[in-house]
């Protein structure tokens, strides 16, 4: 398995081999050994998530409070997705900045998400799916948003595809305003806690 640290630093894409035959096709699409290289820590599993998704539709940027926050080692098992990593951390070398990895069934790449780091996707085929290893479960009150379609941040979403949102996601703040409401995670808090799981 070959790992990359993207633009936004603490996130990793990770691409495996994929072991195709008459039969079909296998593939392990997290590998600890490849993690624990990259990343410098084990991946926390708390809870897995499993979502479908119609073509052009946009779920994220989310993120949470930060310690503990929620890491997530996402990858698309069906389907197409553009993966969208932001780097909302307040203090951070690469703050509003965003990365983006094709995930699909074809390189079955994987994409993992710091703590603190927002993460986001639009389908880009019917019936996309898209798996969710989770260092923590969902927190009510801790889990935040900004809007995907913030035009300072100018995010890759396909202009030939009708974009699809929750209306908490489309009413969600620009990366602006959540900087002045102090709701986006503090980027030493996040180290600390990065190098707390690194024992």
């Amino acid at each position: 398995m070959q790992a990359r640290e993207l633009t936004v630093r603490d996130a990793f894409e990770f691409t495996p081999r994929t072991f195709p035959d008459n039969r079909g096709l296998f593939v392990a699409p997290f590998q600890e050994p490849a993690f624990l290289d990259a990343v410098g820590h084990p991946l926390r599993l708390a809870q897995t998530n499993h979502s479908i998704s119609q073509r052009g539709t946009i779920r994220g940027i989310h993120f949470s409070d930060t310690p503990p926050g929620q890491a997530k080692y996402v990858y698309c098992p069906q389907g197409a997705l553009l993966d969208v990593v932001v780097d909302l951390r307040v203090g951070s070398p690469t703050f509003g900045q965003w990365d983006v990895v094709r995930l699909d069934t074809v390189d079955f790449r994987a994409v993992y998400v710091a703590e603190g780091i927002g993460h986001g996707f639009v389908a880009l085929e019917e019936n996309t799916a898209m798996s969710y290893l989770c260092s923590e479960g969902y927190r009510p009150g801790a889990e935040h948003g900004i809007t995907p379609l913030d035009e300072t941040l100018g995010l890759p979403w396909p202009s030939d595809i009708e974009p699809i949102l929750s209306e908490k996601d489309r009413s969600a703040p620009t990366l602006a305003q959540a900087l002045d409401q102090g709701i986006l995670p503090n980027y030493e808090d996040c180290v600390t806690h990065y190098k707390s799981l690194r024992g």
